[in-house]
């Protein structure tokens, strides 16, 4: 007994082939058409897939706020300290969603929260610092008179910084 079949032409493969499906079956024609509706899924599925994320996407329009030209030096530093504490606030929210997840999937997440909140608070503790002392040298400024705003070097003037 041979492991491999003799080779065999085409015209008696094609004489086997229909041989076999001239044969008279209950079940040949349920299993062609099965046959068919699954080959065209899986090429349906294929062209589907081939038209995923290669479309590009539209432009995202971000809009902001519109600021006065003449506010002063101490609105916008008070603004900045707002928004650092939003951010961290919703920082904090996110984080809490996350933990939640973390714990839905059994991750070990309180030692690294321990590790991170030293760093974060120091990291929020220096940036108010930092908003402060510039909130007092506006304020030094407009008690000596100085102008209300400083105005940003023009890009005419060529100082680059």
């Amino acid at each position: 007994m041979a492991i491999f079949p003799r080779p065999v032409s085409p015209k008696n493969a094609a004489g086997d082939l229909w041989g076999y499906l001239l044969e008279k079956r209950a079940h040949r024609w349920p299993l062609l058409g099965v046959s068919m509706a699954l080959t065209w899924v899986i090429i349906w599925v294929f062209v589907i897939d081939a038209n995923t994320n290669i479309k590009p996407k539209q432009n995202q329009i971000t809009y902001f706020q519109n600021w006065q030209a003449d506010r002063s030096d101490i609105t916008v530093i008070l603004q900045q300290k707002k928004d650092l504490a939003a951010r961290v606030t919703a920082l904090h929210a996110k984080q809490k969603e996350m933990q939640k997840v973390a714990d839905i999937f059994g991750i070990e997440w309180r030692e690294d929260a321990k590790r991170n909140a030293a760093r974060e608070a120091e990291a929020v503790r220096i940036l108010n610092a930092q908003i402060d002392k510039r909130l007092a040298e506006a304020q030094a400024k407009l008690e000596a008179g100085a102008p209300l705003t400083t105005q940003p070097p023009s890009p005419a003037s060529g100082t680059v910084e």
